[in-house]
């Protein structure tokens, strides 16, 4: 009931040396465990939240030694979910990579990679679950729901300002396999459509292109032609929301098993005739080059049993036409 909910107190906290550089939402995300991020945008859309007693920009990267006045919160009590022993074992079982800064997964498909919009909890707290003993690890970049495969999780700070300036700089080679709808005439194209994202009244996000947009930059590579679809890699140069999916929806191939931007008769075929129950879409292969490092790190995911299964459905139907 109302009268039982109160606000807390407003405090001042100050930023340490493994925060500085975050920009000042995602800071408050970070310190601010189960507040809704709505909540966190309001406080700062209308000023609420001071740094060294003055007002900042939402944009604003917070400085080591910074105080930061955070407003007295009125939220309702919610009742913590932990994930299950089911979800647990996911998470476990999708490590490709760890060392004393970075951890690399193999995320599975229908895991969203955090809590909200009516999930209890996500891929990162599951794993906050799962390793106790890494209760500060945080998301370097997302994933959608339904797509696999690599996923960057910074164990320290520094790491998480590292990659964050290489994907700003656009110095990760970040690839995808994707199942296209018809067969792909030609050899590799490079998509440069803006992209503009929209929150419907439901919440859900859509993203369409137009020259409002931001810039965004995609190149499709055939991998392999079927008669009726063909399986390409996607190199992004940029990372926008969806931006996989609305480019290819955007040059006629949209990708096989997607439900926002898909076709939906072919997403239907797929399904009866190949088994293909999901998006098929998965992160690949990522490539970088950290600071003061002698050479590039480069990971890649397996797909999972379910789209290998697709795959070999096609060849087993003598669908297979070329391989690239």
């Amino acid at each position: 009931m109302e009268q039982n909910i109160r606000p807390s107190p407003a405090r001042i906290v100050e930023v340490s040396t493994e925060e500085e550089g975050q920009r000042i939402d995602n800071f408050l995300t970070a310190r601010l465990k189960g507040v809704p991020k709505t909540l966190i945008y309001r406080i700062l859309r209308k000023g609420e939240v001071r740094v060294n007693k003055g007002r900042i920009r939402h944009s604003y990267r917070v400085r080591r030694g910074d105080q930061v006045r955070i407003p007295p919160l009125r939220t309702s009590p919610t009742k913590l979910v932990s994930p299950g022993a089911q979800a647990l074992d996911r998470v476990a079982d999708a490590v490709l990579y760890e060392d004393e800064r970075l951890l690399v997964l193999n995320k599975p498909a229908g895991m969203a990679v955090h809590g909200g919009s009516g999930l209890s909890y996500g891929l990162i707290e599951a794993l906050r679950a799962a390793r106790p003993d890494l209760p500060s690890v945080e998301l370097v970049h997302r994933l959608d729901r339904e797509t696999s495969g690599c996923l960057l999780v910074a164990k320290r700070r520094s790491m998480l300002r590292a990659l964050h300036e290489l994907i700003r700089e656009q110095d990760m080679d970040k690839r995808y396999l994707a199942l296209l709808r018809g067969r792909w005439e030609g050899g590799e194209r490079t998509v440069e459509a803006p992209l503009v994202k929209n929150v419907l009244a439901s919440g859900e996000r859509m993203v369409r292109v137009g020259e409002a947009g931001k810039p965004s930059v995609s190149v499709f590579a055939p991998r392999v032609r079927y008669r009726d679809c063909t399986l390409v890699e996607i190199t992004l140069v940029s990372g926008r929301t969806h931006q996989a999916r609305v480019h290819a929806a955007h040059i006629g191939h949209p990708i096989a098993g997607d439900p926002k931007y898909g076709d939906e008769a072919f997403n239907a075929r797929m399904r009866e005739a190949y088994g293909l129950r999901r998006l098929f879409l998965h992160a690949a292969t990522l490539r970088f080059q950290l600071p003061n490092q002698p050479r590039p790190l480069e990971f890649r995911a397996p797909l999972d049993n379910a789209l290998q299964q697709v795959l070999a459905a096609l060849d087993a139907a003598e669908q297979r036409v070329e391989e690239a």
